[in-house]
């Protein structure tokens, strides 16, 4: 349905909203649905939807100021909105309906923009003015967001590794390290359900922002009524949905399906650029763009793009012996394989989308009409990005466990390190790799870990989550929404078994306040609660171990930060890294046994020495990011769980106890009774600072308690106008 027949959409759309200000949206047909969907969004949440669009354009720093330069480089050189428009227009070309249904979203959005923004104190404050979303600022949203999903940047930090430590020390690190983000998520057959039918649960875990990264919302119309969580500024339910009949969720598959190729290139008398690939020199494309920033000068960038892809560091022009922003020529032995030629090499990003002008959108209608899990499974056939392993269950006994996505397939050299450009050993095969799936047996667990992604990826979760979710499943055949919801806030810490067992062996030599502290550590029960003052014990001696270990001669060749794009810091900073290795390290790496041993003495000391470490949730508090900084940073409350309890709240220990990143929302859909149903979010339906729904479900969050979910329309309150 064109944009003229939009005016109309108002008389047979109807918002209700529950107890917690969600919205259900009521439409005539599916397009009517996604401009009520685009409307409501706009209004609740202007402000974020704006930040949104300029994140995917490389436009923040225009009103956020220079602070928010590095990010928009980035997205300009890595072509996000440009690839978001060549996927638009394949998808105009190849399924009309779901182009016009994203168009339907995008006019919602449009028409509900001003009044959103006259609610949002924000722009007064910038004095920004919402701009137009174009059919295309959905897809373009959705790459923003998740582009950083396969953490490509550690392929950086381990050629760091292997040539600042050594080839040996190449995977030494690897974890579910600081960049990236990863969920719990699992399905409970029926036949271990006191109501005999599936059970559906989760939460995913994202850097926290305020307003939150999900939106919980219900979509009915005549052809499906589905509830949900949404991504701010995309249509649909692409992660987490229950239609009544079937249910869905996603975890984080931890594969490998971007590449970063090492690549020459070599300027032209006419200001043109050639790249060095398989078949000799060939044009790359090249132009220049200016970002403009609050407070500052514009700043110009080049944009170059070669077969492989963008250029993502070094497009300036440098001697190829030592390139750009920590760009080197590689050991190839004499020239490299380039001849002997000029130029100055980069590094260039090959992610799926850009290759193939497909993101996936066709899926997100077909789930919404989903019916079974046979539905699910096809719609996700067509699936790209993010790559995630799937859940789903039907009220017919269906299960479903796979992995969907586009992974390539080539050279396993591709998913370690960055490749060379110019040899056809790391070019992408034609058609991408076979998806594993499995068969549920009583329960599935998915939370990031080595298992059923394995062939896909390099790096994955520690085992802690998922192996600790599989033995509370398996406690018992009776579970009920209520007893599932209570797995959630499990605050069992596995990971801190090494640390303690070398806290065991460090009895000789300590001082009396040591030895106490000691004791205290292994009389602990383990459990990362935020009134626990053990827990606060074991995260400050864990911190002055993770500082020392850092600061060991082993790793003196790290400590310089490496010379990258400051957007990539997060995965090239050693202490994160040896804080999230910090189980590795203790028993493995360069670090001698004797010299471990005599840092967790010294650790014992330090903490003896000082303050008594408080309770755990005093010094573990929730730090959102948000747009514009926090006048109030103080307010925000003390946290329960750890990295790698199943209540996964990370902080960096060693240098902050803060937390970034946690359940940004979670969920359990029961197949018996939608309504028996329950989901939470972080803060609250609304993004309008003062409205009563903008921080009202923060209490149950913390608590680790659920919402309702309320479907009966006669228990919800009708929105007017």
């Amino acid at each position: 349905m064109e944009k003229q027949g939009r005016e109309n959409f108002s008389v047979s759309i109807k918002v209700y909203r529950d107890a917690w200000g969600v919205p259900h949206l009521r439409a005539g047909d599916p397009d009517e649905l996604a401009f009520a969907q685009g409307r409501v969004t706009a209004r609740d949440r202007a402000w974020q939807l704006e930040v949104e669009r300029h994140r995917a354009q490389g436009t923040t720093a225009a009103f956020l100021g220079a602070a928010e330069l590095g990010w928009d480089v980035f997205a300009r050189r890595v072509r996000l909105a440009d690839t978001a428009r060549l996927c638009f227009a394949r998808l105009e070309r190849t399924d009309a309906p779901t182009a016009a249904w994203v168009r339907a979203y995008v006019d919602g959005v449009n028409d509900g923009l001003a009044e959103g923004a006259r609610r949002a104190p924000e722009f007064a404050e910038t004095g920004l003015a919402p701009g137009r979303w174009e059919p295309w600022t959905p897809l373009a949203v959705w790459l923003s967001t998740h582009i950083l999903f396969a953490g490509f940047p550690t392929k950086l930090w381990r050629e760091e590794v292997a040539r600042r430590l050594g080839e040996e020390w190449t995977e030494l690190f690897a974890t579910d390290g600081p960049g990236t983000a990863g969920s719990n998520g699992w399905v409970v057959a029926g036949e271990r359900t006191a109501s005999g039918a599936a059970l559906v649960a989760g939460d995913p875990h994202r850097f926290i922002e305020a307003p939150g990264v999900y939106q919980q919302i219900r979509l009915a119309c005549p052809a499906y009524d589905v509830v949900g969580l949404a991504v701010p500024g995309v249509p649909g339910l692409a992660h987490f949905g229950h239609t009544g009949p079937v249910a869905w969720a996603i975890t984080n598959a931890m594969a490998d399906y971007q590449d970063v190729y090492r690549e020459r290139l070599r300027r032209l008398p006419d200001g043109g650029v050639e790249a060095l690939g398989p078949e000799g020199w060939r044009p790359a494309t090249a132009h220049t763009e200016t970002i403009e920033v609050a407070g500052g000068e514009p700043v110009v960038i080049e944009a170059i793009e070669t077969d492989r892809g963008p250029v993502i560091v070094g497009t300036d022009e440098e001697p190829a012996a030592e390139g750009p922003e920590g760009v080197r020529t590689g050991g190839d032995g004499g020239d490299g394989g380039v001849g002997g030629v000029g130029g100055w090499e980069v590094l260039a990003l090959r992610y799926p989308p850009r290759v193939t002008g497909e993101l996936g959108f066709g899926v997100l209608p077909a789930l919404l009409r989903a019916r079974t899990v046979g539905d699910v499974d096809a719609a996700l056939d067509g699936w790209v990005e993010p790559v995630n392993v799937v859940q789903a269950a039907d009220t017919r006994g269906g299960l479903l466990h796979r992995v969907a996505g586009h992974v390539p397939v080539r050279d396993r050299l591709n998913s370690l390190r960055t490749v060379p450009a110019w040899d056809p050993a790391h070019a992408w095969a034609d058609a991408p790799a076979p998806l594993p799936r499995a068969e549920v047996r009583g329960h599935a667990v998915m939370a990031n870990a080595r298992g059923l992604a394995a062939p896909l990826g390099v790096e994955f979760a520690p085992p802690h989550r998922a192996d600790r979710i599989d033995a509370l499943l398996g406690a018992s055949a009776d579970w009920t929404p209520e007893a599932v919801t209570a797995v959630h806030r499990d605050t069992d810490n596995p990971s801190a078994a090494p640390l303690l067992a070398a806290v065991g062996r460090a009895e000789a030599g300590l001082s009396l306040t040591a030895s106490a502290v000691r004791e205290r550590l292994l009389a602990w029960d383990r459990r990362m609660d935020a009134e626990s003052t053990g827990a606060g014990l074991y995260a400050a001696v864990r911190g002055a171990v993770v500082r020392r270990l850092a600061g060991h001669e082993a790793f003196a060749a790290l400590r310089e930060p490496a010379p990258y794009p400051e957007v990539f810091r997060p995965w090239l900073a050693l202490g994160p890294r040896v804080a999230f290795a910090l189980e590795t390290l203790l028993t493995a790496g360069p670090v001698p046994a004797g010299d471990v041993d005599r840092i967790v003495r010294e650790a014992l000391e330090e903490v003896a020495a000082g303050e008594p470490p408080a309770a755990w949730g005093t010094t573990h508090r929730l730090a959102p990011w948000q747009a514009l900084p926090d006048p109030d940073d103080a307010r925000w409350p003390g946290l329960a769980g750890d990295h790698d309890c199943v209540l996964s709240t990370s902080s960096v220990p060693g240098w902050t106890d803060r937390s970034a990143r946690a359940s940004a929302a979670r969920y359990v859909w029961d197949l018996a009774d939608r309504e028996r149903s329950g989901w939470i979010v972080p803060f609250g339906a609304s993004g309008v600072p003062g409205d009563p729904h903008h921080q009202d479900q923060l209490p149950l969050w913390l608590r680790g308690e659920l919402a309702p979910v309320t479907t009966d329309w006669q228990y919800l309150t009708k929105e007017q106008g």
